[in-house]
């Protein structure tokens, strides 16, 4: 199988991965879930892209700024999993469009919570642009971009979601945090 063939069907398999997880969520374009759907298939779409340089001039300048994004992607992921677990405890009867972890009952605003209010979805923006610089190029440029802007998108309709269930209490955690990085957005 050549090249394409093998990007192609692990771009299948992937997508039908993904759909499969998030297909509660792709019946409604009003939930998070929706938008993170498409932000993970271009996260998939660049990672098939660059795969083949991931580890070709490990000293370049852009593959020094790659790993180190990829590095702060998987710390936020950690972290960001650990406490949604340990503080936010799950509750069953939350939106059956919400998968597992993010049915959580208590709203999480401690550790790197305290700080940004979107922690999972850094580490997605950490990802993408990570696998960017991998070999970075005007396609792919464009992939990322696009992951963003799915991203925030995601963040917003999720906040919507929170400001719903949590109420005044999440305006207030709003006011006090960032979106996706510390002391910026």
């Amino acid at each position: 199988m050549n090249n394409q063939g093998l990007f192609l069907s692990l771009f299948i398999l992937g997508t039908a991965g993904l759909v499969f997880v998030s297909r509660k969520a792709l019946r409604d374009p009003r939930s998070h879930g929706f938008y993170r759907f498409f932000a993970w298939n271009l996260l998939l779409v660049l990672l098939l892209r660059n795969i083949p340089g991931w580890f070709q001039h490990l000293l370049a300048w852009y593959q020094l700024v790659s790993w180190t994004l990829l590095i702060v992607s998987l710390v936020l992921l950690g972290l960001g999993v650990g406490l949604l677990r340990q503080v936010g405890r799950q509750d069953a009867q939350r939106d059956p469009n919400l998968l597992g972890m993010e049915k959580t009952a208590h709203l999480v605003t401690v550790g790197l919570y305290r700080y940004i209010r979107h922690p999972l979805y850094s580490s997605l923006l950490f990802l993408a642009w990570g696998i960017f610089f991998k070999s970075p190029g005007w396609v792919d440029a464009i992939l990322a971009l696009a992951c963003t802007a799915f991203l925030v998108i995601t963040a917003r309709c999720e906040e919507a979601e929170n400001l719903h269930f949590f109420g005044s209490q999440y305006r207030a955690y709003m006011r006090e945090s960032k979106m996706f990085i510390p002391f910026l957005v």
